[in-house]
């Protein structure tokens, strides 16, 4: 949507206004309030995706369910229900926040920054994943536990917030293996 917007934040975490998101997003992205959710279904598999390739930063990489950013007014919980449609056409419920504080900051192999304020939240889904492929080529359900293993062995094949947020979510806690 070429008019979502981002909430800019100050150090301290307060909103000081906002600004289109397809300008902040560069090589001097200022700090921002975004959100990242990890799906789950009844089976309690973890549905992980892959970005598109015509994705500005990190295009073809594994990451977590989907990404985004309330827009200004939003309530993130709304932000989450509206993502979830929008880049994999899905409903999702019982949503939770597992991780408040998250913040990060990283660089694209492009030069491309993200500078975020993120509280990971975690939902259910019933539906099977639709996605808009403007945003996703690929998506998995997969076993938590062996993901975790995975994001530990190879951080390289994931979006680095996806590996930083992964060892503080008991989600991909599991047996954990030694070098």
């Amino acid at each position: 949507m070429a008019t979502e917007r981002v909430v800019l934040l100050d150090e301290d975490r307060t909103p000081i206004g906002s600004e289109l998101k397809h300008l902040v997003h560069s090589e001097h992205t200022p700090l921002h309030l975004a959100f990242s959710c990890h799906v789950l279904n009844s089976a309690g598999q973890v549905l992980v995706t892959r970005r598109a390739l015509g994705k500005r930063a990190w295009p073809g990489v594994w990451t977590n369910s989907f990404c985004g950013h309330p827009q200004p007014d939003e309530p993130v919980e709304e932000a989450i229900v509206r993502r979830g449609q929008d880049e994999l056409g899905l409903s999702v419920r019982d949503i939770r926040v597992a991780l408040p504080e998250f913040r990060y900051r990283a660089v694209d192999a492009s030069g491309i920054v993200e500078n975020e304020v993120c509280p990971v939240y975690v939902a259910v889904t019933d539906a099977e994943p639709r996605p808009n492929p403007d945003e996703v080529m690929e998506v998995r359900w997969t076993d938590a536990a062996a993901l975790g293993d995975a994001l530990r062995a190879a951080p390289w094949a994931f979006s680095p917030w996806f590996v930083s947020q992964a060892p503080d979510l008991e989600l991909y806690a599991g047996p954990r293996t030694t070098s």
